[in-house]
């Protein structure tokens, strides 16, 4: 018998953020604007990508909004 296994996974990366008024329901912290690009991995090699929009915490990392382009 033979298994297979592959490691799959995803990485939020953000391009660029601005300020935004508002605080995180979470922690209180305050919330910016961000660009954020996912990339899924299959095996560390990226075969999918996706760019958004959305508000996070400076604070926590928190998403608290997210807008797609």
């Amino acid at each position: 018998m033979v298994c297979f296994c592959f490691l799959v996974d995803q990485r939020k990366e953000v391009r660029r953020s601005k300020p935004a008024a508002g605080l995180c329901s979470r922690c209180g912290g305050g919330a910016s604007v961000a660009d954020v690009k996912t990339a899924t991995r299959f095996c560390y090699v990226p075969f999918y990508w996706t760019s958004w929009k959305a508000v996070v915490c400076t604070f926590c990392g928190a998403v608290l909004r997210s807008y797609q382009h």
